[in-house]
């Protein structure tokens, strides 16, 4: 917590850099186009036997965006690579043929450009996403798709996320020549402007003085939910954890009683029916419960829709962020500065 007086909830860069995250995204979609093709006609011409995604933090989380985009829309396997299996382990992996998807705002951490080091040497075809084109991790690519979120000074990545998760949406809607999904995408920065001013108040509010919480995805939706407990604690200290739908009935459930907080971030898709289901199960046991993206119902909160639920959770965590940032301040803390925390981690 800052002893320094706190700024207003529009003057902090979180807020501001979250907000330009729409023009950050019609950006880097005319940017990109050409880089993009060059890589989807590649894909399509030698299709990868896997991918692997490499990253840490914020990008790990939109690591997980990607599993669940290339395995439902295209069908390709889609794993984590552990970046610590090269840099501490000296274990080279068998990456011949794969498609290696290096993720990261900065591309300075150690680790990870050795990776991508190693699985180039390995046969794959290293494509990196990152904010800082002249990086050491873009020099290790084949190949480099620019998030164009420019400067970012906050601590907490807001828009480098966005723009991680639309570059992931645009690689996969190229590479699968979906007009459907790469328009559903091009509305994007217009949904995310109209979205920006919907009500999260009541999640503000009742999150105030929460001392736990889960935030609870599936499919498409879980990588946004990792992102958003990851904001509450570095921005709220707030102690938040992610769940899967599908393994938050493994066990973590059992501690959900009256008034235990629960954050839902649902899709228009199949995952839908079972979320809202358990939201239903978990109101019955005197939780407190927010659903964001598919149900008005009680403590609802809006989120702009979109044609695609791919594009979902771009929008959906661009209303998160705004809250994440408004409940920083609620609680006595300046969501720019987190304690013990800084922009760039060069892990090893």
């Amino acid at each position: 917590m800052t002893a320094n007086p706190l700024p207003a909830p529009q003057n902090t860069s979180m807020y501001r850099e979250a907000y330009e995250a729409a023009a950050a995204v019609e950006k880097q979609l005319a940017r990109n186009e050409a880089a993009v093709e060059r890589i989807a006609a590649r894909l399509r011409s030698s299709p990868p036997r896997f991918v692997a995604t490499s990253a840490r933090g914020s990008s790990d989380h939109a690591a997980t965006f990607a599993k669940y985009v290339f395995e439902t829309q295209l069908g390709c396997a889609t794993m984590s690579a552990s970046p610590s299996i090269s840099s501490v382990y000296a274990t080279p992996l068998k990456l011949e043929g794969a498609l290696y998807l290096a993720i990261s705002q900065s591309g300075k951490s150690p680790d990870l450009v050795r990776q991508a080091q190693h699985a180039r040497q390995s046969g794959a075809h290293v494509v990196a996403m990152v904010n800082v084109e002249d990086s050491p991790l873009a020099a290790a690519a084949d190949d480099v798709v620019p998030l164009c979120a420019g400067p970012e000074i906050s601590v907490a990545a807001t828009k480098s996320y966005i723009c991680s998760l639309s570059a992931i949406v645009h690689i996969a809607s190229a590479w699968k020549k979906d007009g459907a999904l790469r328009s559903a995408l091009d509305a994007v920065p217009a949904a995310l402007r109209s979205t920006w001013d919907l009500d999260w108040t009541p999640l503000v509010g009742g999150l105030t003085d929460a001392r736990n919480l889960f935030v609870v995805g599936r499919g498409l939706g879980l990588g946004a939910a990792q992102e958003a407990a990851l904001k509450l604690k570095e921005t709220c200290g707030l102690h938040a954890e992610a769940f899967s739908a599908a393994e938050v009935r493994h066990g973590p459930m059992a501690i959900v009683g009256p008034d235990f907080p629960v954050l839902f971030l649902t899709q228009d898709d199949d995952t839908a029916a079972g979320m809202l289901e358990l939201a239903r199960e978990f109101r019955g046991r005197g939780a407190r419960v927010w659903i964001a993206g598919t149900d008005p119902a009680v403590d609802g909160l809006p989120v702009t829709p979109t044609a695609h639920p791919a594009c979902t959770p771009i929008v959906t965590i661009a209303n998160f962020y705004r809250a994440a940032n408004a409940l920083a301040l609620q609680r006595g803390r300046n969501p720019d500065m987190p304690p013990h925390l800084r922009k760039v981690t060069e892990t090893v």
